[in-house]
């Protein structure tokens, strides 16, 4: 995908791997960024370091109008990033209900499927285009420690190799991104070391560029990978062990 005639919209924009995104997108000189969130306030520093190239959208990706709104706003745009996410701490039983479970589940995987829905046809007219879904390396093995989480990023993956063979013949790119834990306040809770947003937003651009399907940008997602292809059973067993209190 040649990037500096992209047109991309960016969910979940206001920040961490979100705003990461938007900045390596300005910075690669891609024609124009639509940035979204749920409250457009949030993205004025952003909007205003643009160059008059970041339009800010209100949206939140479980609205039904507002992701039809973001579409038809949004009609010119050959790159979807669903960034938009949502991380509850807490187990299947240990968690007192289900409503972290449900939201996560509405965001992470129905948002994304929302999302996708609306701009597939949008990528097709505009010549193909790509997806870009942001799982996490918790959509291979569950962390018990973040267990619906980690289900409703599996769901996302799932998804996203399904997404890939559907929409393979009118030429859009689908790319799954499997990180481990990043610096942002979604993950200030996990005592693990971790890697800078950027980093994930280079690792996707560099992903784009050469065609990859699969991205795992930092060495935990990396080294997780590698021994799930080797032994999944003993990475099931150790992660087994981050537990919920």
């Amino acid at each position: 995908m040649e990037l500096k005639d992209t047109i991309a919209l960016v969910t979940g924009a206001n920040r961490g791997i979100g705003q990461a995104f938007v900045e390596a997108l300005r910075n690669a000189g891609v024609e124009k960024i639509y940035a979204a969130a749920r409250d457009t306030a949030t993205l004025a520093e952003t909007v205003a370091g643009g160059g008059g190239r970041i339009k800010a959208v209100k949206l939140d990706v479980t609205d039904p109008e507002q992701v039809r709104a973001a579409a038809a706003l949004a009609s010119d745009v050959t790159l979807l990033i669903n960034n938009a996410g949502v991380a509850i701490f807490g187990g299947f039983i240990a968690t007192g209900d289900l409503e972290g479970a449900r939201r996560e589940m509405d965001v992470n995987y129905f948002g994304t499927l929302a999302m996708s829905r609306a701009f597939a046809p949008l990528l097709k007219r505009n010549g193909g285009g790509a997806i870009v879904n942001l799982a996490s390396i918790a959509s291979h093995v569950n962390f018990p420690i973040i267990g619906p989480y980690s289900a409703s990023k599996a769901a996302v993956h799932s998804m996203t190799q399904g997404l890939r063979a559907e929409l393979s013949n009118q030429g859009t790119q689908v790319i799954g991104v499997y990180p481990g834990p990043v610096d942002t306040d979604m993950a200030k809770n996990f005592d693990v070391p971790k890697v800078p947003p950027a980093q994930i937003a280079e690792a996707v651009l560099k992903a784009l560029a050469e065609g990859t399907e699969d991205v795992y940008p930092d060495p935990m997602a990396a080294e997780i990978h590698g021994n799930l292809l080797h032994d999944p059973k003993a990475v099931e067993k150790q992660i087994g062990e981050m537990r919920p209190e």
